[in-house]
């Protein structure tokens, strides 16, 4: 193959393509008939370029037209409802639920409790603490012989409130927070802020809340200082610009009616709205689990329509796909299965986080129904099983380049990014997976022309994070981060590519067929 460029052209070609690695091909590759190479004209001068490079200018957008780039553009719009409906980990559960019941999958608990026996070719989910999911799709292999899994998160940062979160300042009543997860707090002002959770009263009652994404809704936020009054606070870090304690959230301003005696009038007027809408009382607050997250729907982003804008790409992006392509799966050999889990934000503890026993109780309950149960086959099965921890990567973004190290970065449009390893300071905390897991994923994803790209967190100690993969690979399986490139990420808005979602889609189903 013959590629030709004009010279007009080539100072952009060569940006485009690192031209050290091209002078290192040309001095190290001079036979261009070599198989997986190419000769490339500019006028006069010939030079060898490798598939591998030449691909670095490829995007998913290239090879999707016609009818796969309607189904692209289709699975999105899928996508962009889920995103814009799950901004709790409860709610990512009960839509997940919703569409496992549609896809013909039953609970495990009503499959127990009928004392079923479970067989290949079930379709099951679990959930625990109204957090976590897992789907299982039971194969035609014995359990004991492994699992193919795609795994992710699905809590973002967030403001939660705090257990005493109401209080009145100068006729004004806000509701103080704690924010969740690692976030640059200055992010978190002066957007429309929306109140999502659950109250659970003293008698077990529960009440759903969902304040400011109806278009009738009022919305809330958190307040900014004016520039004209900043010279100070423009003089702080980036880290205190906005401090942690100063999170509150405006919720009103009208005094109660008669109130003027009283000491919190409008205090006294929000707790009686709260009281005659929603049945809550003040110390209702004690038994709440209440969330601030950015009000709106998510969007389309850019003129081309080719992004989308929403809260919580990190990791629903990659909860929805997984879970998309285990509904895919019919009858297969190894048991197919999508693990869903809370707390991965900071640092998967407690009863909903991956580090409970939440997963391994599942299995041996699988097992057990089976008919096939000992301690021994759970241990086999979770270490003979293969994960794809799916999780989001950082996005190149040409704004601020110097993070990155460019032939180890995740670029958007470009496919599934695999990272090796994640961890910071010398990739510490990190799962380093193995090159025999690796090796198998590359013959998988080129069999089932599925793009890929490999990445690290960034520059080497330029900052660094973790998944959950490290906690599953405790088990002795194989095991690598495997997800979407994000641009603003943990911003209240991120960004991913349209076409990286539907690509990252077919990434798994590829993987849960075929490993």
């Amino acid at each position: 193959m013959i590629f030709k460029f004009s010279a007009r052209e080539s100072s952009s070609f060569s940006e485009s393509f690192l031209i050290n690695d091209i002078l290192s091909i040309i001095l190290t590759n001079v036979n261009v008939r070599k198989p997986g190479f190419l000769l490339v004209s500019c006028g006069s001068l010939f030079i060898i370029i490798h598939r591998r490079v030449l691909s670095i200018m490829k995007t998913v957008w290239n090879k999707t037209q016609g009818e796969q780039r309607e189904a692209l553009f289709a699975f999105n719009e899928a996508y962009k409802h889920f995103i814009s409906v799950c901004k709790t980990e409860r709610e990512c559960v009960r839509e997940t639920v919703r569409l496992a019941e549609d896809n013909g999958y039953r609970d495990l608990n009503e499959v127990l409790a009928a004392g079923a026996k479970i067989q290949a070719g079930d379709k099951l989910y679990a959930v625990n603490k109204d957090k976590d999911i897992a789907l299982f799709v039971i194969g035609s292999e014995p359990l004991e012989a492994g699992m193919n899994i795609v795994g992710a998160h699905i809590d973002s940062p967030r403001l939660d409130l705090k257990q005493h979160p109401i209080y009145e300042d100068q006729g004004l009543t806000l509701l103080d927070t704690h924010y969740y997860g690692g976030i640059k707090k200055y992010q978190w002002v002066a957007h429309p802020m929306a109140l999502h959770g659950v109250v659970f009263k003293k008698d077990g009652t529960r009440i759903e809340l969902n304040i400011g994404e109806d278009e009738n809704d009022p919305v809330v936020g958190i307040s900014d200082l004016l520039v004209h009054l900043s010279a100070d606070q423009m003089q702080k870090t980036g880290a205190k610009v906005v401090e942690g304690e100063d999170l509150n959230v405006l919720v009103g301003s009208i005094p109660a009616e008669g109130g003027e005696e009283e000491k919190e009038p409008v205090k006294k007027a929000i707790l009686a709205l709260l009281k005659e809408k929603y049945n809550i009382e003040e110390d209702d607050f004690l038994s709440a689990e209440i969330e601030v997250v950015p009000a709106g729907k998510a969007r389309d982003y850019g003129l081309d329509r080719s992004l989308v804008l929403g809260y919580g790409h990190d990791d629903r992006v990659c909860a929805y796909t997984s879970a998309l392509a285990t509904f895919a799966m019919e009858n297969p050999q190894r048991t197919s299965v999508c693990l869903l889990v809370d707390k991965e934000e900071v640092g998967s503890n407690g009863a909903s986080g991956m580090h409970s026993h939440f997963f391994e109780n599942t299995v041996a309950e699988i097992l057990n129904a089976m008919g096939d149960y000992s301690e021994l086959k759970v241990r086999r099965a979770l270490q003979n099983s293969k994960m794809l921890s799916s999780d989001v990567s950082a996005g190149y973004d040409p704004n601020y380049p110097s993070v990155n190290e460019m032939k180890n970065t995740a670029f958007l449009g470009k496919g599934i990014v695999f990272n090796k390893y994640t961890g910071s300071r010398g990739k510490s905390g990190c799962n380093d997976a193995n090159p025999e897991f690796i090796a198998e994923l590359r013959r998988i994803m080129d069999e089932e022309d599925v793009m890929f790209q490999t990445a690290e967190l960034g520059r080497v100690d330029q900052g660094g994070g973790g998944t959950i993969a490290y906690i599953l690979a405790n088990y002795n399986m194989e095991v690598i981060d495997a997800g979407i490139a994000v641009q603003n990420m943990h911003a209240p808005w991120e960004i991913v590519s349209k076409a990286d979602v539907y690509e990252a889609y077919r990434a798994y189903v590829a993987f849960l067929k075929k490993a």
